[in-house]
């Protein structure tokens, strides 16, 4: 009887053990993502240029619908250019990828040629809103913009038009690598957004790109004051070694 109660001790000891870093690695990952939420976009894009010599940074017609800053990890959709007569059924997937998806994703979505076609509209930004996502990062047009505006759902596109996807898309893939807006990017890489624009931070190299952009960030606020205080923009990157 006591080597089974000691048996038991131990399993429960593991399990709750277990439990315990489970549940520390996933508030690890959420606190990584809250602190991308507060860094400036440009910092980042910084980072990952002084790191990694990369463009992390979209195209500049990459643009907010809505002033807005988020961040999160990324769920990829790809479309591919196909005229059809299959209506909704050969776009299932993209649909899929949104109720497979947890709260605080950013769904990026690029659609193939995409820049007249909109990939969402209403619908799809109020699904993703009653989800819990962060926001949508759409390499190409989007639709129903009053909607998506009274939803308060943060949208990237690169412009706005009234067509749809609807029997000239096919679902090409999810969670897949795609080329969004001149930046590669995988499921789960952590997409940050604000005025500026759009980057794109290899998961791998988080928490890297992170403590350097805290530092940039760091740096630069703590340069306004001083170029305030002294009136010259010259002294101030003189001491504090950037611009």
């Amino acid at each position: 009887m006591i080597k089974i109660t000691g048996l038991f001790l131990a399993c429960a000891v593991l399990f709750v053990a277990s439990s315990l870093k489970s549940r520390t690695a996933e508030e690890t990952g959420e606190s990584l993502i809250e602190a991308f939420r507060l860094v400036e976009v440009a910092s980042v894009s910084d980072a990952m240029e002084q790191l990694y010599g990369k463009r992390a940074y979209m195209s500049h017609d990459m643009r907010p619908l809505n002033p807005t800053k988020f961040a999160g990890p990324a769920v990829t959709v790809l479309l591919k250019k196909d005229e059809n007569t299959e209506g909704s059924k050969a776009l299932q997937g993209m649909l899929d990828a949104i109720d497979e998806a947890g709260p605080g994703s950013v769904y990026v979505m690029v659609l193939e040629d995409g820049t007249n076609y909109a990939g969402i509209g209403g619908l799809m930004s109020t699904a993703m809103k009653s989800r819990g996502f962060a926001g949508a990062v759409v390499d190409a047009g989007i639709r129903d913009t009053p909607q998506i505006t009274k939803l308060q759902f943060p949208v990237f596109s690169r412009g706005v038009v009234p067509s749809t996807t609807v029997n000239h898309y096919r679902f090409a893939g999810k969670n897949i690598p795609v080329t969004c807006s001149g930046v590669t990017v995988s499921a789960a890489d952590i997409i940050v957004a604000d005025m500026d624009g759009v980057a794109v931070v290899p998961r791998e190299h988080a928490q890297e790109v992170l403590n350097r952009a805290q530092q940039l960030d760091d740096s630069e606020h703590s340069m306004l004051p001083f170029i305030e205080k002294y009136k010259s923009i010259r002294e101030a990157v003189a001491k504090f070694g950037r611009l």
